[in-house]
């Protein structure tokens, strides 16, 4: 148990915070993929 929570410290935090920045990052990938994907009828107009 004494060796886990350096382990959990140093692996575990980056992950999680990758995690993370992932998820945020997967919301904005989607409002980019809209916008292109809605930019042709927009050039018609």
């Amino acid at each position: 148990m004494e060796q886990l929570l350096p382990f959990i410290q140093d692996v575990g935090f980056p992950i999680a915070v990758t995690f993370y920045l992932l998820y945020r990052m997967e919301a904005k990938l989607d409002a980019v993929i809209q916008s292109i994907q809605t930019l042709p009828e927009k050039m018609r107009e």
